[in-house]
């Protein structure tokens, strides 16, 4: 289980986007990155197709180490602890008050 999942709202930790917040859009676990909606944008150039016959430039946000991710809980950074509940299913606390997330 991660610490971040999809839909979660997180803020930049690290780079160039450092401060910027936004909410998690798709996460690759085999790369241990996520992307985040409106951080890490590039240009990308597309070749006219059937489909687009005009091509032309479009910009797409591309992927984020996890690592320099911190998730948001009500508008605050929070560090991520997991706790097990009587079932034995693991769900997401937080550390510095030990409330449930999910």
């Amino acid at each position: 289980m991660n610490k971040i999942k999809r839909e979660d709202t997180v803020m930049v930790l690290a780079g160039s986007y450092k401060g910027e917040s936004g909410r998690v859009v798709k996460i690759i676990k085999e790369k241990n990155r996520a992307i985040v909606e409106g951080i890490n944008k590039a240009k990308k150039h597309i070749r006219p197709t059937q489909d687009n016959p005009q091509g032309g430039i479009i910009e797409k946000e591309l992927s984020i180490n996890l690592s320099n991710l911190g998730l948001m809980n009500k508008g605050k950074l929070v560090k991520v602890g997991f706790g097990i509940d009587k079932d034995g299913k693991r769900y997401r606390i937080n550390k510095k008050n030990g409330n449930k997330i999910d």
